[in-house]
């Protein structure tokens, strides 16, 4: 991460930051579905697993940033293949066709429920319709989606659905009310899909602190404005004040716990939470 008085630039992902798994089950023939795949984790999600070899069918609203994700798997040669498949997922319909969709390119095997929004307001003064909206794209549609694939995972062998929680599925800040319930959600949709998987479906949650996405980096000068401090001291003090670890982490390392998660080498994992957040939530001065 660079960061200058003017902000913070988002990382740009390359081959070597990429964990590569070997398994077997990582191949062509086998289809990840993932959401939010235009930018930030998403992205970074689709690449790590298009360089681990699987077919990847990338969905989000904003068409041209899926055309950057896959042109930026093809730049660094990356072995599977990223279709986009641009859906809105508020819209079942959309929900149902992009399912469709991926289960066309083979065996439809993994999930990754990533897309989210975020706004910042007092319980008192949240508008409703911002909250429904950020509940039907960060839950609902998980939740839609999970059960649409869950079909196709039984299917294939041996499937599994990981969900982009947060820290804030584990505790709380002020004035993020639908993100705060979204993510509290995803881990109950997450163990939920373990309790009902039979031993053929699997599912996990990723839970992070501050990532270094365009959704979180954009953020960083306004604050150091409002607060009359350096962005260096925002994300230092603000964001990392809690964490141990002194350093947001990148989307490629998000992207690498889907990855890991995903593989055979994560059999036990089932319905647990991969708490990577620096200390955050489990550590106090």
């Amino acid at each position: 991460m660079t960061a200058t008085d003017d902000g913070v630039e988002p990382p740009t992902l390359t081959g070597d930051d990429v964990l590569r798994i070997d398994d077997a089950d990582f191949d062509a023939d086998r289809v990840a579905l993932v959401t939010g795949a235009a930018s930030g984790i998403g992205r970074a999600t689709s690449l790590v697993l298009a360089a681990n070899g699987l077919t990847v069918v990338a969905t989000d609203v904003d068409e041209e940033g899926l055309e950057g994700t896959r042109e930026r798997g093809k730049e660094l040669g990356f072995p599977g293949e990223i279709h986009p498949e641009p859906a809105d997922l508020t819209d079942d319909e959309h929900l149902e066709s992009v399912v469709e969709a991926a289960a066309g390119y083979g065996d439809l095997a993994y999930l990754a429920n990533i897309a989210g929004m975020q706004h910042i307001s007092p319980l008192e003064e949240f508008p409703m319709e911002v909250y429904d909206r950020m509940q039907d794209v960060m839950l609902r549609a998980p939740v839609y989606l999970s059960k649409l694939v869950l079909p196709h995972l039984r299917d294939s062998g041996g499937g599994c659905v990981g969900n982009m929680a947060s820290v804030h599925g584990h505790y709380v800040t002020a004035d993020k009310v639908a993100y705060n319930v979204a993510k509290f959600g995803l881990r109950g949709l997450t163990q939920s899909i373990a309790a009902e998987g039979a031993g053929t479906v699997r599912s996990f949650s990723v839970s992070t602190g501050y990532v270094k996405t365009p959704l979180v980096t954009d953020q960083i000068p306004d604050t150091a404005e409002q607060r009359g401090i350096s962005v260096q001291e925002v994300v230092e003090d603000v964001m990392l004040g809690q964490s141990r670890t002194k350093e947001m982490m990148e989307p490629v390392d998000v992207g690498n716990l889907f990855a890991f998660g995903f593989s055979k080498h994560a059999h036990h994992l089932n319905g647990g939470d991969l708490l990577f957040d620096g200390g955050m939530t489990l550590t106090y001065e």
